[in-house]
């Protein structure tokens, strides 16, 4: 199959979690023989942070505006899937165009439900918006359970399906490496998420200082009292990730 991919990033895994998994994902479409190409949004953080290196499993596009995807409409339309991803830059606008142009099944991937939904019971439409969301084929989600129930009724999604978070395992195995840290995390600062890092890790640390932690990611403020025994590790390029895993008891 031909497919089009327009999602948050997949040259720079700076700040988000969305790059290392298209990169799965990706590669493992074209194993099974499709032709894939992927439209990031040109924006300064990501272009200034670009860790993809050698990679023949995609094809790997810019664009600067929703006007430039213009130049994609034959590739779009062509297609025999187009997925649009969550926190996409002008999501909304991206997405019309999609539905637009798009002649084979159009599908938004959800890599963020929880905060999508809570965006979007907030009027916060920053990147997908109740009125769109009826006009794709399918909704994946990685979140399951009740919440694809609630796509299907609440918002009129004619088909939620899960495809959750995954793994892949070539480019994560099991290494045999020295243990360095007692207790470790791997990700991207968030307020919705730090509360549960305070408690299962930090607060843990103040209380045993004979023991090492690692947090590792980037876009933590300056005023989270970190201490001695927790080591900051501002960002870790995917290469790296499976030996920090491993090298956590």
């Amino acid at each position: 199959m031909k497919l089009v991919v327009l999602g948050l990033s997949l040259s720079s895994s700076w700040g988000n979690g969305h790059a290392t998994t298209y990169r799965a994902l990706l590669r493992a479409f074209a194993a099974r023989g499709h032709d894939v190409l992927f439209l990031e949004r040109d924006v300064p953080w990501y272009r200034d942070s670009r860790d993809l290196k050698d990679f023949d499993y995609t094809q790997l596009a810019f664009y600067s505006s929703v006007g430039e995807l213009e130049a994609w409409t034959g590739e779009i339309g062509s297609a025999d899937a187009v997925i649009v991803g969550s926190y996409v830059s002008d999501g909304v606008e991206v997405g019309g165009f999609v539905q637009r142009h798009a002649r084979g099944v159009t599908a938004f991937y959800d890599i963020d439900t929880p905060v999508t939904l809570a965006k979007l019971e907030k009027g916060d439409f920053e990147y997908l918006s109740p009125e769109i969301i009826p006009g794709y084929d399918v909704y994946l989600s990685f979140t399951g359970g009740p919440t694809l129930t609630r796509l299907e009724r609440q918002y009129g999604s004619p088909a939620a399906r899960a495809l959750y978070c995954s793994v892949d395992s070539d480019a994560y195995p099991v290494l045999d490496v020295p243990k360095r840290w007692d207790l470790t995390y791997l990700g991207t600062y968030s307020d919705d998420r730090q509360p549960t890092l305070e408690r299962l890790l930090i607060e843990p640390a103040r209380r045993l200082p004979h023991l090492k932690f690692a947090v590792a990611g980037p876009q933590y403020p300056e005023g989270i009292d970190w201490p001695d025994n927790v080591e900051r590790i501002e960002h870790l390029p995917p290469e790296d990730h499976p030996a920090f895993y491993a090298s956590s008891r």
